[in-house]
């Protein structure tokens, strides 16, 4: 067969008479299977390296070998995806285009590219893996959203730059690796009916994988590490983009919805309230004294700040907060059993401010219908209160700004609202400028003489772990959580004493809170441990005998229990509690985990996952890793039955627009 040769990889010489045909693993349909080799080859090794660096103990070796098997599985059905386009073009190119020299420079600048990204992505991969012991979730997708504080952060805390580079030597290599082997493919001419073939071939094969590989969920071990390591980091971003709005009912457990009704009516049911309206409503009277003083509140919500850094909750290691621990133990009412709903913080301010069930895919605060949720501001401002929230970083960021302002909160002040800040990182304005233009705030508020909610959100505990220097003995150098920690706890310190200053202080209700804790871990679909959080109350006019309170809770009865402690009587639709009204034992947490939504109570948890799956465990979190039960018993069933009420019941009142109680 007749072609022509080359000398190098892009300069043709004239072809001789007669040439030995080139062997079909040379060919371009060679350098396509070494495609799809490489990208498996690539993703297996990812895998094994989060294998070994973060292998969960005690785990079967079924489990184990099924990590990898169905791993492989998933790569090479991704890996056949990502050849279409290749193959394609393959097709559309004409034999003799196909080797003309501007061709060939094409196509080695897209593998060049394709490969410097994929190289990335896998170190991208890991460090995720590192942070969240999660393969891509909506947490990467919602980060991709905000470029600019994700991809900075990013620079400031990870290597980039020699991990690019080294993306880049690694692409180059590929390039030149298969540009020896494959040099003759740029002349061997293949017939369009060839190229058709092999590309219909492909296509059947990826229609054929697709109908056994679930882009929803990847679950075969009890041990929810090993079911990430198993998954492929494409499926799952595809996954968490495709569940980023969802149909409820489509995908979770669900109960008829009269059902659902009556059992949150029966749920929600405290002293002293009573429901306004029957049928599909929620919405009931909370008693209280009128003539009961408008006390001013203010809620600091506080990044990533989990009780595992808390000496009073029990750490085991020298405490990093010595301020708060302090305040809480000699000043607070601070409560020791208390969880997040989530682990980010549009969780956090969804379930804080709105009281709010976290629903499977985006937080109501970054929503299309965020306007139309109630608030502890929307609440306190029917009775006459002035609003604030205070934001150190943009108030773009996931939507706070917008959910603020539409939803009770008169005004907004975010990082431009500082002139001349102390420090800055790529999250916003250091803690201590937040808390000092906090206090100004508040002065001025309080001299107008009418009660006002403000709201804090901080953000200095956050990667890169940076703050200023001077404040606390540990280097901010180092760039270490356990120093940023530190630096919020001193905050927060300094906030308190500047506030025993100000004459609003006796008249005012202090609280901090977690948005979160400050990383996951654990084998369970929904790893509940790492989810427990801080929730003090100060202030004279709310705590009278510094007392810790065990009372099981979560997120949502921060509001409740707030208003508990104003006394006065208000109308509400919150899905929390007033822990001071509750009892010890009669507690509940609502939680969510990249897909899975769950309920835990009286050392019991539900989990729900995509395709109405449905998961049982037991045992208290505090003392021990709590086991999954593979036989449930009645008392299960009634569990489950309750949680699929909450949240079937919070996602028709919030697609239906009735989760606010003002026109």
């Amino acid at each position: 067969m007749a072609h022509e040769q080359v000398t190098s990889d892009f300069c043709p010489r004239k072809p001789p008479v007669e040439t030995t045909p080139t062997i079909w693993w040379r060919s371009r349909y060679g350098l396509a299977v070494f495609f799809v080799m490489s990208s498996m080859l690539f993703w297996a090794g990812l895998r094994w390296v989060l294998f070994t660096q973060f292998r969960p103990e005690n785990v079967p070796i079924g489990d184990v070998a099924q990590t990898f098997l169905i791993g492989t599985y998933r790569d090479l059905f991704v890996s056949l995806l990502y050849s279409l386009p290749l193959l394609g073009w393959f097709l559309v190119v004409s034999n003799r285009t196909f080797g003309r020299p501007w061709h060939r420079v094409l196509l080695q600048t897209a593998f060049s590219l394709h490969w410097v990204v994929q190289s990335f992505l896998l170190f991208t991969e890991y460090f995720f893996f590192d942070e969240f012991r999660s393969r891509f979730n909506t947490v990467a997708v919602e980060y991709l959203l905000f470029p600019h504080e994700v991809f900075i952060n990013i620079w400031d805390s990870y290597p980039v730059g020699k991990v690019l580079l080294g993306c880049a030597v690694v692409s180059a290599l590929w390039v030149w690796g298969t540009g020896r082997v494959f040099h003759a493919m740029w002349t061997e001419p293949v017939s369009a009916k060839a190229r058709g073939g092999i590309l219909a071939v492909v296509m059947v094969a990826c229609a054929l994988l697709s109908r056994s590989v679930s882009l929803k969920e990847n679950r075969f071990s009890k041990e929810r590490i090993l079911n990430e390591m198993g998954n492929n980091g494409t499926l799952s971003f595809a996954a968490a983009l495709l569940t980023h709005h969802l149909d409820y009912a489509a995908f979770y457990r669900t109960i008829p919805l009269d059902e659902a009704y009556e059992r949150t009516r029966q749920l929600l049911k405290e002293p002293g309230t009573e429901f306004v309206e029957a049928g599909h409503s929620i919405r009931r009277r909370v008693a209280g004294d009128p003539s009961r003083p408008k006390l001013n509140v203010v809620i600091i919500l506080e990044e990533a700040l989990g009780s595992e850094f808390w000496g009073s909750l029990g750490r085991k290691e020298p405490t990093l907060t010595p301020e708060m621990d302090k305040l809480a133990t000699q000043e607070g009412l601070l409560f020791t059993h208390i969880y997040a709903s989530g682990n980010r913080t549009v969780r956090g301010l969804e379930a804080v401010l709105s009281s709010f069930p976290p629903l499977p895919g985006d937080s109501i605060v970054r929503r299309d219908q965020s306007e139309n949720v109630e608030t502890i501001a929307r609440l306190l401002k029917r009775d006459g209160y002035e609003t604030v929230f205070l934001y150190g970083g943009r108030g773009v960021f996931d939507g706070m700004r917008s959910y603020a302002i539409r939803n009770g909160w008169d005004r907004f002040i975010e990082q431009k609202h500082f002139a001349k800040p102390t420090f800055t990182t790529i999250w916003g304005v250091a803690d201590e400028d937040l808390m000092a233009r906090s206090i100004e705030e508040f002065r001025a508020l309080a001299a107008t003489g009418k009660p006002f909610l403000g709201t804090i959100l901080s953000v200095s505990n956050h990667k890169p772990f940076t703050y200023p220097k001077g404040r606390i003995a540990e280097d901010p150098d180092e760039r270490k959580r356990e120093n940023a920690v530190k630096y919020s706890d001193y905050s927060l310190g300094e906030f308190f004493k500047a506030a025993k200053k100000e004459p609003f202080r006796t008249n005012t209700v202090f609280v901090v809170i977690a948005d979160h804790g400050a990383r996951v871990y654990g084998s369970q679909s929904i790893p509940i441990h790492s989810y427990e959080i801080p929730f003090v109350i100060l202030g004279p006019a709310a705590v009278t005998t510094p007392a810790r309170l065990p009372q099981l809770g979560c997120s949502l009865d921060v509001a409740p229990t707030v208003m508990g402690l104003l006394g006065r009587p208000y109308e509400t639709l919150f899905f929390g509690r007033d822990l001071l009204k509750s009892r010890v034992d009669d507690g509940r947490v609502l939680l969510h985990h990249n897909r899975d939504i769950g309920l835990y109570t009286k050392e019991q948890m539900v989990v729900f996952g995509l395709r109405h799956t449905v998961e049982f465990y037991e045992g208290d979190p505090n003392l021990v890793e709590i086991k999954r039960i593979t036989k449930p018993t009645n008392r299960e069933e009634i569990l489950e039955r309750n949680s699929a009420a909450i949240y079937q019941v919070a996602d028709d009142l919030y697609m239906h627009r009735r989760y606010r109680l003002d026109p």
